[in-house]
Formats: C-alpha cells, sequence, structure tokens
C-alpha cells in the first residue's frame, strides 16, 4: 500500500480556522432539531454508501466486508441513533438544587458548544474513529475540522466526499495529508481537539494544545491485559480471545494484548487457541492466509515491526505455538500464540498492535495483578471467571480505563457506558451522552433573587454580629 500525501498549504488551514470561528458565533444559535438534520443526512449517507466504504477499506487492508458492517458502520449509525434519540433531553437545562448556603438561589447547568474543534482520527478503524466523534461534535453543536489518517488513503479520501457532499464548508471541512498537515493544525487555538491514536503522539497533541490551553480527549492505548482465572470455561475463553485479538489482523487498540492464564487452565486455553484461530479465520479450508475473513497488516513499516517484534520473542527464548507465516508481499501474519515469553521481550514491553499473542502463566493471582500494576494503567483489562471473589479482587486492585469481564473489546460497543483510558492510554471520554459532553461547555448559571438575601448577613464590616453570624453557620457543617 502507498500512503498518499496531499499537499495543503497552512494558509489554506489558517484561512478555513478563522472562517469556522466567525461563522460559529451565528451557527451555535442554532436550534437542536438543526443539528438533527445534519445527523440525519449523515445517517443516509453513510446508509447509501456502504459498499463504497466496503471497497475503500478493502483497498487500504483488505478489511472483510462483515468487519467493515460490524466494527465500521454499525457503531457510528448506533452514535446517531442514540443522539437523535436523546438530544433533546441531553441539551435541555439541568436544574441544581441549593445548598444551605445558596437558599433563595436558582441555578441550572447549560450545555453549549465549545466551539470550533478538532478531531485527528487513526488509521486502524478509519471510519469509526472519524464518524464517530464527528457525530458527538455536530450533536453538540460545534463545527469541525477533521484530519483523517494517511496512511488509509482510500478510506480518508472517501471521508472527505462524504463531509463534502453532507455538509457546508462552514460545518466541517477535511484536511488530508500527512504530519505536516496535523503540525499546521495544532498550532491553532482550537476550542477543544479530539484525538485518537497512541500514547507517544497523544504527548505530541497534548503538548500543542497546552500552547493554546485547548481543552483535549485523548483515546490512546496501550497493553490490555486479560486474566483467565482457574474458573474460567477455556474454550469460551478462547473463542472470545481469538476473534477480539485477530479481528482487524490485530489492531485494535483494546484487543488482548497479553493473556495471564493460571497454571491449572493455561494448557487447555492454549490448545483452545490454536483450534480456534482457523476455526474462525481460516475460511471453509481452514487456511488463514486464503481466507477471505482476515485482514492485513495496514503498511510495510508496520509489517517490518511486528516481524522484528516476533523475531525478537523467538530469540530470546519464546515459544511459537501456532501460526507465524509471514509474506512481505501481502504484508500477511498469520496469527500467532507464544508462551514462555521472555518479560524482557519486545512483546511484552510495547503495544503489539498486531496478531501475536503471548500466553504468560501465573500460579498466584498476586503476579498478575502485580505486574500489571507495574506497568502503565491499559486502556482496557479483560476477566474471564465465574469466581467472584477473584473477579472483585482484580476489579478493586487494579487501574484501566474499561474492564469487560468473560468477553472482550464489547465494552466499546455499548452506547450508554462512557469509553476512554486513563493517564498514558487516554483523557477524557467518548460514546453516546459522555461524547456530548467532551464537546459541550457545561455552563453552570445561577440567579440570585432581589432584596433580601442570605449573604448580605455576612457582608462587612465584618463586625461583631456578623462574625457571631458566620460563626453560627460554620457550627452548621
Amino acid at each position: 500500500m502507498t500512503i498518499i500525501e496531499k499537499s495543503t498549504a497552512p494558509s489554506d488551514i489558517s484561512k478555513c480556522f478563522d472562517t469556522k470561528r466567525a461563522v460559529y458565533q451565528t451557527l451555535r444559535l442554532e436550534s437542536v432539531d438543526a443539528r438533527k438534520g445534519r445527523l440525519r443526512k449523515l445517517r443516509t449517507w453513510i446508509k447509501a454508501n456502504q459498499t463504497a466504504l466496503r471497497e475503500a477499506m478493502h483497498a487500504d487492508f483488505r478489511k472483510p466486508s462483515a468487519e467493515v458492517d460490524t466494527t465500521e458502520i454499525l457503531p457510528v449509525l448506533d452514535e446517531i441513533k442514540q443522539a437523535l434519540e436523546n438530544l433533546d433531553r441531553w441539551t435541555s437545562a439541568k436544574k441544581v438544587d441549593a445548598s444551605l448556603t445558596m437558599l433563595g438561589t436558582r441555578s441550572v447547568i447549560l450545555y453549549e458548544p465549545k466551539g470550533v474543534c478538532l478531531i485527528i482520527s487513526p488509521w486502524n478503524y478509519p471510519f469509526n474513529l472519524s464518524a464517530g466523534p464527528l457525530v458527538s461534535a455536530l450533536a453538540a453543536g460545534n463545527v469541525v475540522i477533521l484530519k483523517p489518517s494517511e496512511m488509509t488513503p482510500h478510506t480518508s479520501a472517501l471521508i472527505s466526499r462524504m463531509c463534502k457532499e453532507v455538509f457546508t464548508q462552514n460545518e466541517v471541512t477535511v484536511f488530508e495529508g500527512g504530519t505536516n498537515v496535523s503540525q499546521e493544525l495544532l498550532k491553532l487555538p482550537f476550542d477543544h481537539i479530539f484525538f485518537t491514536g497512541s500514547p507517544s503522539v497523544g504527548k505530541v497533541v497534548m503538548k500543542a494544545a497546552a500552547e493554546n490551553l485547548t481543552s483535549v480527549t485523548l483515546e490512546l492505548g496501550g497493553k490490555s491485559p486479560t486474566i483467565v482465572l482457574p474458573s474460567a470455561d477455556a474454550k469460551e475463553a478462547a473463542q472470545r480471545i481469538v476473534v477480539t485479538k485477530f479481528i482487524n489482523n490485530g489492531q485494535t487498540c483494546i484487543a488482548p494484548d497479553y493473556v495471564f492464564a493460571h497454571e491449572s487452565i493455561a494448557d487447555d486455553l492454549v490448545k483452545n487457541l490454536k483450534e480456534q484461530i482457523p476455526a474462525r479465520f481460516g475460511g471453509s479450508d481452514r487456511n488463514v492466509a486464503q481466507s477471505a475473513d482476515y485482514a492485513r497488516i495496514v503498511n510495510e513499516k508496520h509489517f517490518a515491526r511486528l516481524s522484528d517484534m516476533l523475531r525478537d520473542a523467538e530469540t530470546k527464548g519464546a515459544k511459537v505455538e501456532t501460526g507465524g507465516r509471514l509474506d512481505f508481499s501481502q504484508r500477511f501474519i498469520e496469527p500467532v500464540v507464544l508462551t514462555r515469553v521472555p518479560m524482557t521481550s519486545r512483546v511484552m514491553e510495547e503495544e503489539i498492535f498486531g496478531p501475536i499473542l503471548p500466553v504468560i502463566t501465573y500460579r498466584s493471582l498476586d503476579e498478575a495483578i502485580q505486574y500489571i500494576n507495574d506497568r502503565p494503567k491499559p486502556l482496557a483489562l479483560y476477566v474471564f471467571g465465574t469466581k467472584n471473589s477473584e473477579i472483585n479482587r482484580i476489579k478493586k486492585e487494579t487501574s484501566s480505563g474499561t474492564v469487560c469481564i468473560n468477553d472482550c473489546a464489547i465494552q466499546f460497543l455499548h452506547p450508554n457506558l462512557p469509553f476512554g483510558g486513563v493517564n498514558t492510554s487516554g483523557i477524557g471520554k467518548s460514546h453516546g451522552y459522555y461524547g456530548f459532553l467532551a464537546f459541550s461547555n457545561e455552563k453552570s448559571v445561577l440567579r440570585q433573587k432581589r432584596g433580601l438575601t442570605a449573604f448580605k448577613f455576612f457582608y462587612p464590616p465584618y463586625t461583631p454580629a456578623v462574625q457571631r453570624m458566620i460563626g453560627w453557620v460554620l457550627k452548621l457543617f
């Protein structure tokens, strides 16, 4: 695959930003119905162009049509559905009860759009992670500049076409291109930046945002661990781990990065992992290389990185239980399961983001918990088992953006759950109401009544009587 760079002059970017800033002052006053109208137009376009979306992502990294439907199109349509059904409630002023010290006042929280927002989206789910945040931004009433990834040029071009056909330039503008375009965009004083990508680039985005005191939502990644307890069903756990690890060729920020399996179940788990891979991704002849159900690595650079990572693990003593065939010309890496993995190998030190699954055997749950807590907080943590005391201990003693029990990754698809990381794995939340909040300013409004108010008793000068009144009030708390 060739990365297509599109030249965009800094002056064009700056001019677009200035125009949006001016137009926003008018658009922010539009009704909620106007916002809904944009979302309906977007939904209509998506439904009419499903074939084009499938073709674009297949051209970029041979993503299967069924995966495009379930992991790219469906989540975005669900985001639109949730917004259309709930936007009147989300945007309504929220009354706030007065505390003892605020008796006599009336207060509400108003939800206003933040303004001109920047969305920088990644290549691994190029449509979902572009259009999903866009839905939230539009639902909140913002104007948007969207920068899709240059690593998936066919999908990025289609996103650009979509926005031109659905929205006016005043509402949404897409800038294609590489790092140079992102750098120019990040110089501008946006009202909010929504970035999805790696922690290393997230630091760059946050640093740039700090120059303008711009708020950010950072959806990052990291090494999401999976713990398989002795009480787990090995076959069921293997099936669900295989599907979510190797879908999209492992290029998923919330894919199980590595597995801690208790010594009593580890062998059975590995056996079932080896059986599930060809059953799920091998097609009718159980040949993954020939299957239409298995995507490819996005480009040569990432293929080389993963190949080196696998070679490093083997050199240091890891055992390849299954898979590992490579075809550079096709950017094909057969799903790999590793055991006896040294903790000093790259697969245990770096986010894998590919079809390599290390399985680590543990004796005591203390070992797994300690290992997780000694490292950056993950975006997701998965637990398989039925013993509640152990499950509750893991939830209580570890920190992660999300937790999913007896499955993997489906928490991302739940429209009523906040999605996001913590510290290294992300800042802020998205999806549904939480995505709406990310792009909204929660403005508090307090109205004091005329005439005598409780606070007049505390006005200076601070006479003995005033000080006695203050002292009496303090005793109430």
